[in-house]
């Protein structure tokens, strides 16, 4: 996988340039085909771990000009290390590398935090190319259904981290209510988070006061046993916001400590006292070569393998040479598939 893996990027480098494989891994159908070109079964949520994983270990960011940081586990919590050492590699600046820190932490933010699907996310890879540009993938569990969501991100699509900021989400499972704070049809939402807690401590512990004692708080297990009684962590992670002030939701939903509870408490007040509801819409959208290695539709024919890997070869060390030939000809074998 890491030998055919490499190949293929280098093919796609040589002919269409780097920033064509971050958008390429940034779209999940091309990414699951990729996983099934080189031999993982196309249902497995493995096929996203174990690619990333070949990728990771095959791209030399001194050879190739581009990166594969973090992983499953606690290899994702590695990440913002591993950003600082590819932006010394990549002589790239302090605060540039820093936005990239920022950007790594902010996807997971958005995909544990500001979205609440059920799915727990437990991997995180960062694609990062040497002139800065970036890719993200990273999926959840559910622990009730065993599904599996991913969630993909690229650098140049992004306007903003806390609108509509993803490429696709993907999943085979549609789930009918899921908190959606990105959404574009929470804007006014987003807003009301903010100016909620810029209020004086006594509003923000009527408006939990509030949220407790009402039916939409019973129902999303924000109740109390009295009305004097609040959630104390709750209210603690408010006063810090009101203290800190954020001017925008990116800035309170970057700040340390918030977590899910506290945007689905923010979304909730906003929608009982003021009327402003966030979008609980589910935004999930969304062949094999050399046969899979569950054995379907067959066993993987390692022969055939190796005589993938070798023809790129042999076709990427002759580009190199200025002879594309062998890369036209996979072309043209490309467009005599489609009219067969």
């Amino acid at each position: 996988m890491k030998l055919l893996g490499r190949a293929i990027y280098e093919v796609i480098e040589l002919e269409f340039g780097r920033d064509e494989f971050l958008r390429r891994v940034s779209d999940p159908f091309w990414f699951q085909a990729f996983g099934c070109v080189l031999g993982f079964d196309w249902h497995s949520s493995g096929l996203t771990t174990t690619v990333c994983g070949a990728l990771k270990e095959s791209l030399d960011p001194w050879e190739h000009g581009i990166v594969v940081l973090g992983g499953k586990g606690s290899a994702s919590r590695k990440t913002p290390d591993e950003i600082q050492s590819a932006g010394e590699k990549f002589n790239l600046s302090y605060s540039k590398t820093m936005d990239l820190v920022y950007a790594s932490k902010m996807t997971a933010k958005v995909d544990n935090t500001a979205i609440q699907d059920g799915y727990q996310l437990y991997h995180h890879s960062f694609f990062l190319t040497e002139d800065g540009k970036w890719a993200v993938i990273q999926q959840g569990l559910n622990d009730s259904t065993s599904y599996a969501r991913r969630y993909h991100w690229l650098s140049e699509n992004i306007n903003s981290f806390v609108n509509e900021p993803h490429s696709a989400i993907c999943c085979d499972k549609k789930e009918e209510r899921a908190l959606n704070t990105v959404a574009n049809e929470s804007k006014e939402s987003r807003d009301i988070m903010v100016d909620i807690v810029q209020e004086n401590s006594e509003r923000i512990k009527k408006h939990l006061i509030q949220l407790s004692l009402s039916k939409v708080g019973f129902e999303y297990g924000f109740t109390m046993s009295s009305e004097h009684e609040i959630d104390v962590h709750l209210y603690k992670k408010f006063i810090e916001l009101n203290e800190f002030k954020p001017r925008t939701y990116e800035e309170l939903l970057a700040f340390k400590g918030v977590g899910p509870k506290t945007i689905r408490a923010l979304a909730l007040i906003s929608d009982l006292i003021y009327g402003t509801p966030p979008s609980w819409k589910d935004p999930v959208k969304y062949s094999f070569s050399h046969g899979g290695k569950d054995g379907f539709p067959y066993p993987v024919d390692k022969l055939q393998y190796d005589k993938s890997i070798e023809l790129l070869k042999t076709a990427i060390e002759n580009a190199r040479l200025n002879d594309y030939e062998k890369l036209r000809a996979l072309d043209r074998l490309k467009t005599y598939a489609s009219i067969e």
